[in-house]
């Protein structure tokens, strides 16, 4: 895996850029990313994929080590969903 350290040296060697120029666009990409989910609730990445915030309904749900039926109660989460452009270079398919 990719850390943030290894992808910000990286993007200074792709771009020439300064390593501090990258991080503060980096930066303001997280906080644009945050401030569009919590007002749109969807955030597309050209080229990359799909954030969306999803709320899934409470559901019963098995204990698969006890079988014991267990209630899951309602959450909200975020979802990312890559594009295809990314699966076909990435998976070939």
């Amino acid at each position: 895996m990719l850390t943030k350290s290894e992808m910000l040296n990286k993007l200074v060697e792709a771009t020439g850029f300064k390593k501090k120029d990258v991080v503060a666009v980096l930066d303001a990409q997280n906080d644009l990313l945050v401030k569009v989910l919590k007002k749109d609730k969807k955030y597309k990445l050209q080229g990359l994929g799909i954030f969306t915030v999803k709320n899934r309904k409470a559901r019963l749900a098995r204990n698969p080590q006890t079988g014991e039926t267990v209630k899951v109660p309602a959450k909200t989460v975020i979802r990312f969903r890559v594009s295809k452009d990314v699966k076909v270079k990435v998976l070939g398919k």
